[in-house]
């Protein structure tokens, strides 16, 4: 049996956009030809949905442009056994992504329709390693710390204190640091309790990260 259009659609998005920009990560690559990513997008740009770049979501939030969440989940260095954060929910692709790569992700949102309409489309796919919550990502979720890795799909000036207590020794962290027009993509790993190795792995654009939920 011959390829779906979708499915040729996302081995056509890994080879150009993904490996030709130097993802290097097997594990990744394969997990980003399996998640059907037009699933995660609005019905109306469900057209768009392999295409180079970020699409809009309600509450003026993004799903990230594909290579963005390839890159940052190779960053992420996961391992089968570990436990993520990701901060930031949005329409759930990056959490599917990630919980084929690693034991269970737990993920935030502050907006309770994206939150819940997250929560109800990774369930019908069968992402059930997934576990979502609506509460303010900068406090990141303690109940549940420490995680062996944290992503965070919003800017900041600097990465959250509570996020980077909640990592474990060893633990990376990645995220986008900076002022909105000059973003970089932060890694951070934890090397003891107040040490940290930082590496900068370029220029993104990503919308802010803000305190507290929604009125």
């Amino acid at each position: 049996m011959g390829l779906t259009a979708q499915q040729a659609a996302r081995n056509k998005m890994v080879s150009e956009q993904i490996e030709a920009r130097g993802v290097e990560s097997e594990a990744v690559l394969q997990v980003m030809r399996r998640v059907p990513r037009e699933e995660f997008v609005k019905e109306d740009h469900q057209r768009f949905a392999y295409a180079d770049k970020p699409l809009p979501l309600s509450q003026q939030q993004t799903i990230s442009q594909p290579y963005i969440v390839a890159a940052m989940a190779e960053a992420l260095e996961l391992r089968p056994e570990d436990r993520v954060l990701e901060v930031g929910t949005g329409s759930g692709y990056a959490a599917a992504v990630l919980s084929r790569l690693a034991s269970q992700i737990f993920t935030m949102e502050r907006h309770r329709s994206l939150q819940e309409t997250a929560a109800a489309r990774l369930q019908r796919l069968g992402f059930d390693n997934v576990i979502t919550c609506l509460a303010d990502g900068m406090k990141g979720w303690p109940e549940q710390a420490p995680f062996d890795a944290i992503t965070v799909a919003a800017g900041g000036l600097d990465v959250p204190p509570a996020l980077k207590e909640q990592l474990a020794l060893g633990g990376r962290l990645v995220m986008p640091v900076g002022p909105s027009e000059s973003q970089s993509l932060l890694k951070l790993t934890r090397l003891g309790p107040r040490r940290y190795r930082r590496e900068n792995l370029g220029r993104v654009r990503f919308v802010p990260l803000l305190p507290g939920l929604p009125d």
